[in-house]
This record gives structure tokens, sequence and C-alpha cells, in this order.
């Protein structure tokens, strides 16, 4: 995995995004809402804040603390830096 810490907001975004492909996301959604935090220590530094929207059969029959966990263990390195937060939301294919 690729712990180089990435600054400009595309290049967080698609570290992430690349990192979850290995949950083989039927849908993903990355959405970038540093700006709804300024003026929050964690936006001051640089980090980001991120809502993740993703669907996978992966998720299929986990309840949604599971699912979090697994979404969090492909980017467990990236917070608290440059990731602050991380909000997800996490469905199924069903």
């Amino acid at each position: 995995m690729n712990q180089t810490p990435t600054h400009s907001k595309q290049d967080r975004i698609q570290l992430v995004h690349e990192r979850l492909q290995a949950l083989a996301p039927s849908k993903l959604e990355i959405i970038d809402e540093s700006h709804l935090h300024a003026g929050h220590a964690g936006a001051e530094s640089g980090a980001s804040h991120l809502r993740v929207i993703i669907n996978s059969p992966q998720f299929n029959g986990l309840r949604p603390l599971a699912r979090h966990r697994l979404v969090y263990d492909q980017v467990q390195d990236l917070i608290p830096f440059p990731i602050h937060a991380l909000a997800i939301v996490a469905g199924t294919n069903a």
C-alpha cells in the first residue's frame, strides 16, 4: 500500500477509491466534505473530511458495524492523516 501522504483533494479521493476496490464495490462514491468543517482543527491541518457511499456484495449478511470495519480496514493507515474524518454509508447489493 502507498503510505505517502497525499495532500490534494484529487489525490486523497483517488487513493481512497483505489483502496476500496479491494471490496469489489458495485457502487462507490467519495465526496470531499472538508469545506463543511472550515475552522475545525482537522481542516486546519490540511487533513480531509470524506464521505464514502459504497455498496458491495461482500457486505451481504453483515451488520452495519461489520461493513464499516471492512471499509476502515482498507484505509486505516490514512487516518488521522491525510484523512481526518470518514463518514461511511455502506450497503448491500440486495
